[in-house]
């Protein structure tokens, strides 16, 4: 039987920290820090983090969160957690987005990709690039051959670049966008070569918004929490 891409969601949040934070004690600090991030990893399966600052002008950390989805109640008990969480930091955190959606099996694909991102897997590629995504209402009224023939152009390109892991997630009806878009690569300018190339599929003009975009470095490990923060 062809591997199915499994039911799960994934939250991801852009954060920056309050002036209190920078006036605490950096001791102090961190463990306030280590203690939302333990508050996090009770919440979800899996947490990871990203450097956000000097990518962008306000978010200084991305916090990716992951947990099954296949029960309505353990989405319920997650987004619950998840306030609970960042109450215990209120003076601290700062949410400035969050983009949250859920894994389906793709409608233009048979099988699970070999470049789908596990977002439970060890292995973390350094960049992460996360932006959401929303089609033209003209795409929605094409019918579905139509749409498989641009996919399936969209879709060659993406394998040429193996190296570069995709997890795609679905939002319509739960936030402003349709998609929350998500790629892990090793090195960003193979993924501009990436994005560049799908900007002249026919696919592409039926693109209505894919921004803002969210460029982080993986923190590997976050007990060693680094000095900017």
């Amino acid at each position: 039987m062809a591997e199915q891409t499994p039911e799960t969601l994934n939250h991801f949040a852009v954060v920056s920290f309050s002036q209190l934070y920078a006036q605490l004690p950096t001791a102090e600090r961190h463990a306030r820090l280590r203690s939302w991030l333990d508050r996090l990893r009770a919440a979800a399966e899996a947490v990871h983090c990203y450097q956000l600052s000097g990518f962008e002008s306000d978010g200084e950390l991305m916090v990716w969160s992951a947990c099954s989805s296949a029960e309505p109640e353990r989405v319920g008990r997650f987004f619950a957690d998840w306030a609970v969480a960042k109450a215990s930091v209120r003076d601290l955190v700062e949410i400035r987005q969050v983009l949250w959606g859920f894994t389906r099996p793709s409608p233009y694909t048979r099988t699970r990709s070999v470049q789908e991102v596990d977002p439970f897997g060890s292995a973390r590629r350094p960049f992460m690039i996360v932006y959401p995504f929303v089609k033209t209402p003209d795409w929605y009224q094409l019918d579905r051959e139509t749409r498989q023939q641009m996919m399936a152009s969209h879709i060659r390109v993406g394998t040429q670049y193996k190296e570069i892991t995709q997890l795609l997630l679905y939002s319509f009806g739960l936030q402003d966008q349709e998609f929350v878009v998500v790629y892990e690569t090793d090195d960003p300018r193979r993924f501009l070569s990436l994005v560049q190339e799908l900007r002249s599929t026919e696919a592409r003009i039926y693109t209505l918004r894919d921004a803002p975009l969210h460029t982080g470095q993986l923190l590997a490990d976050m007990e060693a929490i680094p000095a900017w923060l």
